[in-house]
């Protein structure tokens, strides 16, 4: 498993590319249940950042297909 700041610079690419190539797939980061945790102070750790990384490159798996995007380079 990778160290915390390679999780969260891998999020924030992956982020910025929905964001800039993909908006409309923007709405989705919102809804996310990662982002809306479920307690006041939620613990960061890299755990949580692999699973919200990977609920990230989810939505980009579902959405590739019929849009061409190479999410093994992401």
């Amino acid at each position: 498993m990778e160290a915390e700041s390679e999780l969260n610079n891998q999020i924030l690419k992956v982020t910025m590319l929905i964001r800039k190539d993909y908006p409309e797939l923007s709405k989705y980061l919102l809804e996310m249940p990662e982002t809306i945790p479920g307690i006041e102070n939620p613990e960061m750790n890299k755990k949580v950042l692999n699973e919200y990384l990977n609920s990230l490159k989810e939505i980009l798996d579902k959405y590739a297909p019929n849009h061409g995007i190479d999410i093994l380079n992401i």
